[in-house]
């Protein structure tokens, strides 16, 4: 199914062009991972989630969490919180470390988070929501954003009013992930209900929930009508697929899958980059979820998951992958 172009749209001085992101995804789209994702035809990244108490507390990690390329634009520095004070305070060293835009984050499902009555626990809250969603919009000159889901659970779905509150105190895009809190990662993102954002408002409606390939891409963008495509869980191990989508939603031909020596190239740029963001050290515990990640689907990868997980040297967890990956044939089929 190939279509027309899905056209960009601005934000701020920017474009965002192609109308794809990549998801905010806490523990996984530090630096190193943007880094490779850039090069496959998304047109936004956003920072994993940082919680405005942290960066009042002026954590090291918290610091290298925002920590931008000089060559990322555009590029959206997420915060979450709802004690106005703090997110404010989180949205001017937002702006500070380089962000193009602030994304303020309603949609974590995460139980910790929720206690604090941040992420999506804020939805059952709609005053609070404009109350913070007002504060960061007067504070900062550059644009704010927002991501949600579409509800608390199915009874008290308000995704809809929501989004009429967002647009109304200022935010100027948002992100729709098309479940409700309850639902976690469960069962089918709902798309209709990203349309009824999509219908309530005048700004740029962002997609997310169940894109995992090019056609799924183009069915979400048919059922809601949406602006742009966001990919989250489906890029984990498989950058490639930013690709697809990419090619799918400006209406170019499926690109070939990656060849086993463009695989390893990819994971070992990955592994390389990990180790000069976060030292040696936490990159061999990084390596281990991201490496097993490249090799699913792959022949004999549980085998090698199994192997790969127990080493702790980093030259080693090299050696292995390269032999691993290396060794596999593109001619054969993979399996499971």
């Amino acid at each position: 199914m190939i279509q027309a172009p899905l056209p960009g749209f601005s934000l701020g001085s920017h474009r965002i062009d192609p109308p794809l992101v990549l998801a905010p995804m806490a523990g996984i789209t530090d630096l190193p991972f943007r880094r490779i994702c850039r090069r496959y035809g998304i047109g936004l990244t956003v920072t994993e989630m940082i919680a405005s108490r942290a960066v009042e507390q002026g954590r090291e990690r918290t610091e290298r969490m925002a920590e931008l390329d000089d060559d990322e634009s555009p590029v959206s520095i997420q915060i979450a919180g709802s004690d106005s004070k703090f997110v404010v305070e989180a949205a001017h060293w937002a702006v500070s470390r380089g962000a193009d835009f602030v994304d303020i984050n309603m949609g974590c499902p995460v139980k910790k988070i929720c206690k604090q009555v941040a992420g999506s626990a804020m939805l059952k809250d709609e005053v609070l929501v404009a109350r913070v969603i007002r504060a960061v919009v007067e504070a900062v000159d550059i644009p704010v954003t927002l991501k949600i889901r579409t509800g608390w659970d199915e009874p008290s779905k308000n995704v809809e009013r929501i989004a009429k509150i967002a647009e109304d105190n200022g935010i100027q895009m948002l992100t729709v992930h098309g479940r409700t809190r309850s639902q976690m990662f469960n069962g089918h993102a709902n798309w209709e209900d990203i349309g009824r954002a999509k219908a309530a408002v005048s700004i740029p409606v962002i997609g997310n929930g169940d894109v995992v390939d090019g056609e799924s891409a183009l069915e979400m963008l048919r059922v809601s009508g949406c602006d742009g495509v966001m990919v989250g869980r489906a890029v984990q191990g498989n950058p490639w697929v930013l690709q697809e989508v990419h090619a799918a939603i400006m209406g170019l031909p499926k690109p070939a899958a990656p060849t086993a020596e463009e695989r390893w190239t990819v994971v070992e740029e990955h592994m390389q980059h990990l180790a000069e963001h976060h030292g040696v050290r936490f990159a061999s515990k990084m390596a281990r979820k991201h490496v097993g990640w490249y090799s699913k689907g792959l022949r004999d990868s549980a085998e090698f998951r199994g192997h790969f997980q127990r080493l702790d040297d980093w030259e080693q967890q090299l050696d292995v992958a390269r032999d691993y990956f290396l060794a596999l044939d593109d001619a054969l089929p993979l399996a499971a």
